[in-house]
């Protein structure tokens, strides 16, 4: 079973892996996290009336310094040299609910993938929106954290299909 598990050594326990012998290829991942409200809140998120001021250049700044520290968030992560780390922000309004749609890209050229990177810039971008309008609505949901898009090293590229 342990062979299977790249994480847990032949005593079953966890452990880091080792990625010495591995090739540096460029890698990319993309991931997006959505943040539900009303109507009314989305739309002083967009106008920028929240009670805290710009939700969104916040919220992108914390997903960027999130994805630089991931390695010291996740037990088991490798320290990263990022490339670039990207988080973007759409803000949507509907007749009775409204929602932020955050996209964190991040790359790097390393002998590891940049996965984690991406979720929890787009984690952290979405906990940064809640914190910013938490005052002006309680029921705010975080949710669809999910992975959109990889890229590089030896599982090569994959996509979410969300057809």
């Amino acid at each position: 079973m342990s062979e299977q598990l790249t994480h847990i050594d032949d005593e079953g326990r966890a452990r880091m892996v080792d990625v010495g012998d591995k090739a540096h290829t460029d890698r990319r991942a993309v991931a997006r996290a959505t943040v539900r409200m009303s109507a009314a809140t989305a739309a002083a998120v967009r106008d920028g009336d929240a009670p805290k001021g710009d939700v969104l250049g916040p919220a992108r700044i914390a997903g960027i310094q999130a994805a630089k520290r991931t390695w010291e968030l996740i037990p088991l992560c490798h320290q990263l040299p990022l490339s670039s780390v990207d988080v973007t922000a759409e803000v949507e309004v509907g007749e009775r609910d409204g929602r932020v749609v955050l996209v964190a890209t991040a790359r790097t050229r390393a002998q590891t993938g940049v996965e984690m990177e991406a979720l929890t810039a787009a984690s952290v971008a979405a906990l940064t929106v809640y914190d910013m309008v938490k005052a002006l609505e309680k029921g705010v949901e975080i949710a669809d954290v999910v992975l959109l898009e990889k890229s590089g090293g030896r599982s090569g590229a994959w996509r979410r299909d969300e057809a």
